[in-house]
């Protein structure tokens, strides 16, 4: 993995002189230059051996200097799904790493995931609304304690979330993954057992990758398993669900869903999941908070410090071919 010419540009979307533990530039055979996906380039793309992409900026951003970059070694996510990238790999040479950005949002999202599980069964968002309008909504609630938790994609965030389930007295926690396996917590069900699953969760909480096997996962036929009541939650990505059958469901009552991604992303004015009855919707905030910056700088420097001694990258998650 070590890139053997005596110097090569890294593309951070941070600043070098904010990051700790960085290799030294010049040194390590490094030159660092700041890009935050910016109209102009800092350096001429073909000299890029190690590029992080800038975060939330989307997929056009992302993939915009991957042609150019004709040096390149290992493409850096500063995000756990590498889908705005993947329109770019086509154009890469071979040999370039793929590399995710596990270990990062992994705490942010199981938080803003139980945050959400809360809120929609206690009915926060109609004491929010009562509060503006002077209301006093008293009654019963749902608890999330009794309830049993199906999570859907038990990556490192689904483990995350998990864990921070423990202390809630959930009746039963599922795990279902892409191929079976056995964790600490339990066994971990594969995708092909996800239909007889369903019936039996409370809450369901989606935290897949977006793949093509993954997209429109949450389909009619998937949402028209889930029990009368049931709440789906979405942290994975909007594409996971089909919002034409999210819509059919919610607008008869007959389940809930709190939404922390949509498709179409941004939400649009005028669209109908905004006011779709027992629908939920935060805005693509679940890796955004004071926790995302120091796990990042962390992941960014282990990774450059691995990459100038030539050892094998961590989170690889493709090579190119």
């Amino acid at each position: 993995m070590r890139y053997e010419d005596a110097t090569a540009d890294v593309w951070l979307p941070i600043p070098a002189e904010e990051i700790e533990g960085l290799p030294e530039p010049g040194g390590s055979g490094l030159n660092y230059r700041f890009w935050d996906g910016g109209p102009e380039f800092p350096a001429d793309p073909a000299r890029c051996a190690f590029y992080v992409v800038p975060y939330m900026k989307g997929s056009e951003i992302a993939v915009r200097p991957l042609a150019a970059m004709t040096s390149l070694r290992a493409v850096q996510t500063l995000s756990a799904g590498i889908d705005h990238v993947t329109p770019g790999i086509d154009s890469l040479a071979p040999g370039v790493a793929l590399c995710n950005a596990k270990g990062v949002h992994e705490a942010s999202t199981a938080e803003l995931t139980l945050a959400l599980i809360l809120a929609s069964l206690r009915g926060i968002p109609g004491f929010v609304r009562g509060q503006d309008a002077e209301e006093w909504r008293a009654g019963f609630y749902p608890a999330l304690a009794d309830k049993s938790v199906l999570i859907v994609g038990y990556g490192s965030i689904g483990a995350a979330i998990e864990d921070r389930l423990a202390p809630f007295e959930c009746a039963r926690v599922a795990r279902v993954a892409r191929s079976a396996r056995t964790t600490a917590r339990g066994p971990v069900h594969p995708l092909t057992e996800l239909p007889a699953l369903l019936p039996d969760a409370d809450v369901v909480v989606l935290s897949t990758p977006l793949t093509p096997a993954t997209r429109h996962l949450a389909d009619a036929g998937f949402l028209g398993r889930m029990k009368d009541g049931a709440l789906l939650v979405n942290v994975a990505r909007g594409p996971v669900v089909d919002t034409t059958a999210l819509l059919k469901e919610v607008e008869s009552g007959r389940i809930t869903a709190a939404l922390d991604v949509t498709d179409p992303e941004p939400l649009p004015a005028g669209h109908p999941l905004w006011h779709a009855p027992g629908v939920l919707i935060s805005p693509h905030v679940g890796g955004s908070t004071s926790a995302f910056m120091p796990r990042a700088k962390r992941l960014i420097a282990g990774q450059l410090r691995r990459f100038a001694a030539g050892e094998e990258l961590a989170n690889v998650l493709l090579t190119t071919g």
